[in-house]
């Protein structure tokens, strides 16, 4: 079963069991889904929709941040809710030992020795981190490995 028609399942049973939140929170998922499939001009992969949920669970993320900022913890809490029930279609996520593993061997493998080369590594690692790992915390151990590599030459 494909994570679309995951969703569409599990769409239908928070409908039979008038879970609103769910409800809402996966028609939103899906619609999301239809604008990228529209926009792509094509039937979006597994790993587009991996890419489309990852987007709607860092918008809520950071709808959670700007909610209690305001002091609106309602708010917050339902932003929350709504990014746990996405997160549980995304594959699981990387570990930080896990992560820098990965980022290494990546490094290893497009045979990168200085920051220059970030845009190779980062080329061949999204794909396998989309998803698993947040891409800010990937770009910054590459930055650093390869500002270590880099130093370690000079």
């Amino acid at each position: 079963m494909t994570i679309a028609e995951r969703l569409t399942a599990d769409m239908k049973t928070a409908m039979r069991e008038q879970d609103a939140l769910r409800r809402d929170t996966l028609r939103m998922a899906i619609s999301a889904a239809e604008y990228a499939e529209k926009a792509a001009r094509r039937p979006l992969t597994d790993d587009d929709l991996i890419g489309v949920l990852t987007r709607e669970v860092k918008t809520r993320r950071e709808a959670v941040d700007a909610y209690e900022k305001a002091g609106r913890s309602d708010l917050a809490e339902k932003e929350r809710l709504e990014a746990e029930i996405l997160g549980g279609y995304l594959p699981a996520a990387l570990s930080a030992d896990e992560l820098r593993a990965l980022v290494l061997a990546t490094i290893d493998e497009a045979g990168a020795t200085g920051p220059r080369e970030m845009g190779k590594v980062m080329g061949l690692l999204t794909p396998r981190t989309r998803g698993r790992a947040d891409g800010r915390e990937v770009s910054s151990l590459v930055t650093a490995e390869l500002a270590r590599r880099a130093g370690g030459a000079a």
